[in-house]
Formats: structure tokens, sequence, C-alpha cells
């Protein structure tokens, strides 16, 4: 029998991301998808008392009640990806900002092959016609790349 071995993700700095993100100013936080287990806890060390963070599993994302103000989708396949991202735009908050971590096309490591990974215009397309716009971009890892979508004034 072969077990095969989950690279570990070689993420940034607990602060580094947490700033990166935008978390501070942030009430209700929703993650979305198969982040790695430390990335969950760096998010979730880096809340204030008064913040919440609910994790969900992608295929488990209509099953959330209630908007946001701060998700994240970690998401690296196209596989998917559209009911997904459809989902948490149901339930980011007016005022919202939506995340979307994508593994980079040109790196080796991440799970998903590089002809099957979700890339940033794959996500322009999706939120084309939802008022979402590309705004920012931040480095989680050697590997993977948030890109953050707000609603167009």
């Amino acid at each position: 029998m072969s077990h095969e071995k989950v690279p570990s993700i070689p993420l940034r700095g607990r602060a580094e991301i947490v700033d990166r993100l935008g978390v501070a100013a942030a009430k209700e936080l929703l993650l979305v998808g198969d982040a790695p287990a430390a990335f969950g806890a760096i998010l979730a060390e880096g809340l204030a008392p008064e913040q919440s963070l609910t994790p969900v599993e992608a295929r488990a994302i209509r099953s959330v009640k209630g908007s946001f103000d701060w998700i994240l989708v970690w998401q690296e396949s196209r596989v998917g990806s559209r009911a997904v991202l459809d989902g948490a735009v149901k339930r980011l908050a007016p005022d919202g900002r939506l995340w979307v971590v994508t593994a980079l096309r040109k790196v080796q490591g991440p799970r998903t092959p590089a002809a099957h990974r979700l890339e940033a215009a794959d996500l322009a397309k999706a939120f084309e016609k939802t008022g979402l716009a590309n705004d920012r971009e931040a480095r989680l890892s050697a590997w993977h790349v948030g890109h953050r979508f707000t609603r167009r004034s």
C-alpha cells in the first residue's frame, strides 16, 4: 500500500497574511474551500474577540446562512469553481470583500495540475456580471496568490 505524501504549503508568516488580507477590518469572516489547516489556524489566531470566523467546505457553501463582510475562497481547480464562486457572491455583504486564492500556474507543488488551475482571467469572467472588480492581489505562499474583489462604486 502506497501513501502519497501531501506537500506542505510554504505559507507566509501569520502577521503578514492577516495584514495583507485586511482581516482586522472585518467582523464576520467566511473561509470556503480546501485551505490548508495551517492557513485556517493563522486566520483564527489573528482574530480579535469581536470577530468570528466560519469555515466551510466548498461543497457545503449552500448550507451557509447570512452574509459576511469578508469571504475567502481557497480554490485551485477550475472544476466546480463556478458553483463555489456564485455561492460566495450570494453571501457577500454589500460593502464586503471577497478573496479568491488560486495556485500560481508555473509552480510545482500544488495538488492541481497546471492545466486545470483557476486563473485571474477565469475569476474576472466569473464576476463580470456581479459588479465585483479585482482591485488587489496578495501573495500568500510560494505557490498561491489571493485576488481581492470588491463592488464597484
